[in-house]
């Protein structure tokens, strides 16, 4: 079915349309070796990013972390493609532990349908991006693959200052158990987009103009009605630290002209 999908997309719109858009075809990975042939049929294909699932990866053998070592023939790939890997806000898995805490016996995500306020304030913690980002960095994959790309979007950037401050105090208390600190393993591998409710500009004194990316989802409500008015969140910051957030970084990070 995810193949289908890619298919449908390039044949629509090619993964690189005029140099100007540059659609993101997905890859799913419950079976690894299906998920490799799967990247290297979109890597022929030209495709400049890819989205993968912000969540464990379900399968046979149970949930478990697409940061495992078992995904790295996978990664490898991604990492030799030169590929940004997205992670867009979606099904994280977590409706099932809601779903305990509102007393429903079943039931799976159902975006923009019912839901509940405990689902709701919950679900403004972003709790699957910040487990998902965390287990990247733990699980040592931006460790064994150092120039992966990681953009987490359309998930806000409220969990960044959170997770910044736990793996500060983990690596503190534990510092045998990492390979490197996780907190400049987050500065270099992992690249975020704000909500423009938010504040962008703590954000850049947080991690750096070099990580942060602007973004929007309109018609949506998490985009302005005019998208490139994200700039005035940006007022008074250096003219290149502007440009960076506005498209440097982005053209950057997937290797198109600026």
């Amino acid at each position: 079915m995810i193949h289908a999908l890619n298919q449908w997309m390039h044949e629509h719109w090619t993964f690189n349309y005029e140099d100007r858009i540059f659609p993101t075809p997905v890859v799913t990975l419950p079976i690894l070796d299906r998920a490799i042939a799967e990247l290297e049929w979109l890597i022929e294909r030209g495709a400049r990013v890819i989205l993968v699932r912000p969540a464990p990866v379900p399968g046979f053998m149970g949930p478990r972390s697409f940061a495992l070592k078992e995904f790295d023939p996978f990664w490898k790939l991604v990492t030799e493609a030169n590929l940004l890997v997205g992670m867009h806000a979606s099904d994280n898995g977590y409706t099932k532990y809601t779903n305990e805490w509102d007393g429903v016996t079943e039931g799976e995500m159902l975006p923009f349908k019912d839901g509940s306020p405990f689902a709701a304030v919950i679900g403004a913690q972003h709790r699957g991006i910040y487990d998902s980002m965390a287990s990247a960095i733990a699980h040592g994959l931006c460790t064994r693959f150092p120039t992966i790309k990681i953009a987490p979007v359309e998930n806000g950037s409220h969990w960044v200052r959170p997770l910044i401050t736990d793996l500060a105090e983990a690596y503190d208390k534990f510092p045998h158990m990492f390979d490197e600190d996780p907190v400049a393993v987050f500065k270099r591998n992992i690249f975020v987009h704000p909500f423009h409710e938010e504040d962008p500009r703590g954000l850049l004194e947080l991690l750096g103009a070099d990580n942060v990316l602007f973004g929007s989802d309109y018609p949506h409500p998490e985009g302005l009605a005019d998208p490139i008015t994200f700039v005035d969140e940006l007022k008074g910051l250096p003219e290149n630290d502007i440009r960076q957030v506005m498209g440097g970084n982005l053209a950057r990070l997937m290797g198109v002209a600026a």
